[in-house]
């Protein structure tokens, strides 16, 4: 289960979603032994938002939100966070929504699965687990 455990939370980045539903590779089989293994599988209202820009009609929609268990809120917390990681790796140009990805899945200590990896290991060192 690459590394995740059964009481695990694994954080769904729009673009693992987008692969998981159009059947590409392994990430659809990932999502299901996750889910097969009770993992609890959300994703922030961030990374739902960049879902839902699309290009995709209401049934794809609505069938990626019975994926996901819950799409949970950005937070005060999570803005001062993603803040610091933003502060603290750089500033780099057009990191600033994966900053808020990376925060949200830090605070809830959830495993972050994406096809960015290379955007995400940065915040690593920061806790970001990623899968």
């Amino acid at each position: 289960m690459a590394g995740v455990k059964a009481d695990d939370t694994i954080e769904l980045d729009s673009n693992f979603l987008i692969a998981v539903l159009n059947a590409k590779g392994s990430q659809s089989e990932l999502l299901h032994s996750w889910t097969r293994a009770g993992v609890r599988i959300q994703i922030s209202a961030i990374a739902w938002s960049e879902y839902l820009c699309g290009p995709l009609d209401a049934t794809a929609a609505a069938f990626a939100r019975r994926l996901v268990n819950s799409v949970e809120a950005f937070t005060e917390d999570d803005a001062q966070l993603a803040s610091a990681l933003f502060q603290n790796t750089g500033r780099r140009s057009r990191s600033h929504v994966d900053c808020m990805i990376a925060a949200h899945a830090i605070r809830r200590d959830a495993a972050l699965a994406t096809l960015n990896v290379r955007d995400f290991q940065p915040f690593q060192k920061f806790d970001l687990r990623l899968v």
